[in-house]
């Protein structure tokens, strides 16, 4: 099944169903695959076709969404770029893809301005708002072009997108993911439009970020209207969930907690909203806490954890997880899972290895490893694909432990493991005493230089607004909750962390600053 199929189908029955908000621009079935056919036939005029790539750099917009579609219609590749990459890395991704065309938003012209000499490989460049010199116009490729009769044949292993992971330890790595991996996971997780009203999904999250890409194909194909984002800011995010009745959303954990800090946020009429998804990153247990007591009680939050490799969400963490009732002791229980990513998908299994890749039993920390069915086809450039995949199972590189009960717990990266007199220390665990604090808001613990023990344990803390808390009774609070030699022996104190765009810590960013000092 072509990807694009997913907006063709129900396009062909029910033409004159709104799928498509953005901004002032409300677009039904028939008028979006009008225009998404138009472009396609304008890119095959271009001597594009199966097998090539295009790539986007730009904001989220109904552009992208169709420019996504027309390259799926012609059996191209879609690249989408992290438009808040540096130039080093945007030349990485556009020459390791091979791009051969490039659409560009205008606030970035200048940037690619700067590269074009480089870019060997990109014969086209297309501007989103409008034709300028070396630019084609995107509008102007759609009046010209009469409409591609349907979908160019293409084979299940086809490569529909080649999607850049986010690169917080080395340059990013461009993951093949195939119009098989996307036909599994959307046909597994939403029914076919059948034409009646399935609510109204509102994408925030920028299109490069596979969570957001695996929404806007299930929302297509499951009928329910696309509400589109330019980029997150939470007072609109509020004002859109009021205005389009928004029933489903997915946010990163900066973005939860930014709704969370809007004074008005009890105010607003959110009864509409029935599943709010997170993930993209670890969630503070604090953040989703709060959350839970704030949003109405009627929100069904679900913990979505994924990765790009596996092409989206593996394990949920659902709604009835989220709702913290019942007696004393299933109370606790739903606490404690509280912090964990919830239970593998139907088409997925997961265990937790050793380093010799031998199953662990419950209880045990080793690397998780995934198999699905939709599991990457390989990285663009075969970097690292023989050590990822190993006999059908994807080594994650995440840490974590599987309880009796089958929940999943991370306990951070594989290159996170903090290595203490041959003791191995997972942060996660650290992290998620200090986190049960009162006083601190937001923490990180990783491993620095030690000359007697290999490794030292130092936490880096946040303290909530209004609260003090000395470095020696955080100390002591660890040491009477966990293993002796797990407490942080050094505790810094800090504004904020730095995070990436989805809210990953950049904890190589931390080490080497305290490396340093």
């Amino acid at each position: 099944m072509n990807a694009a199929n997913f907006l063709s189908i129900p396009a062909s029955l029910f033409p004159d169903q709104e799928i498509l908000v953005f901004e002032k621009i409300r677009l039904t079935y028939g008028r979006c695959l009008d225009r998404v056919r138009r472009l396609g036939a304008a890119l095959s005029g271009l001597g594009l076709g199966r097998g090539d790539r295009i790539a986007v750099l730009q904001t989220n917009s109904h552009q992208y969404i169709e420019a996504f579609y027309a390259t799926a219609t012609i059996g191209a590749v879609f690249v989408p770029l992290n438009y808040r990459a540096k130039l080093a890395e945007l030349d990485h991704m556009v020459t390791a893809a091979g791009a051969k065309a490039l659409f560009v938003g205008e606030r970035y012209l200048d940037t690619v301005r700067q590269l074009r000499p480089r870019l060997q490989c990109v014969q086209r460049y297309v501007g989103f708002e409008r034709p300028c010199e070396g630019f084609l116009g995107y509008e102007d490729l759609i009046l010209a072009a009469a409409p591609a009769e349907e979908e160019v044949a293409i084979d299940e292993d086809d490569t529909a997108i080649l999607m850049y992971t986010s690169g917080t330890t080395a340059l990013p790595k461009g993951v093949m993911l195939t119009h098989g991996d996307f036909t599994v996971y959307v046909c597994g997780t939403v029914e076919m439009a059948d034409g009646t009203p399935r609510g109204a999904a509102l994408l925030c999250a920028p299109l490069y970020h596979i969570a957001a890409a695996a929404n806007m194909m299930t929302t297509f194909f499951g009928g329910r209207r696309l509400v589109i984002m330019r980029q997150f800011e939470a007072q609109q995010w509020l004002d859109i969930v009021e205005r389009e009745r928004v029933t489903h959303a997915f946010v990163v954990p900066t973005m939860l907690k930014q709704l969370l800090d809007q004074p008005d946020v009890t105010s607003r009429d959110l009864r509409s909203l029935e599943v709010l998804a997170y993930g993209g990153a670890a969630m503070p247990f604090g953040v989703v806490r709060q959350a839970i007591d704030t949003f109405p009680p009627t929100v069904g939050f679900v913990n979505a954890f994924g990765q790009t490799e596996t092409t989206s969400t593996v394990a949920i963490l659902g709604p009835e997880d989220h709702r913290l009732t019942g007696s004393p002791e299933e109370i606790e229980q739903k606490l404690r899972r509280l912090q964990s990513i919830g239970r593998p998908l139907p088409d997925v299994e997961m265990k937790v290895c050793d380093e010799e890749g031998c199953e662990l039993p419950p209880g045990q920390v080793g690397e998780l490893a995934v198999r699905t069915p939709r599991v990457m086809k390989g990285y663009a450039t075969g970097e690292g694909a023989s050590s990822a995949l190993r006999d059908g199972w994807l080594l994650t590189r995440d840490m974590g432990w599987i309880d009796d009960g089958g929940y999943v717990f991370l306990a951070g990266r594989r290159d996170d493991m903090i290595i203490r007199g041959g003791e191995n220390i997972a942060p996660a665990e650290v992290e998620a005493v200090i986190q049960t604090h009162p006083a601190v808001e937001d923490v990180v613990v990783i491993g620095l230089p030690d000359v007697d023990w290999g490794q030292k344990v130092a936490a880096v803390v946040v303290p909530r607004a209004g609260s003090r808390v000395a470095a020696d009774e955080l100390i002591e609070y660890c040491r009477q909750r966990i293993a002796s030699f797990k407490k942080p022996d050094v505790i810094h104190f800090a504004d904020v962390l730095p995070r990436n765009d989805l809210g990953k810590v950049l904890r190589r960013e931390l080490r080497a600053k305290f490396d340093a000092a």
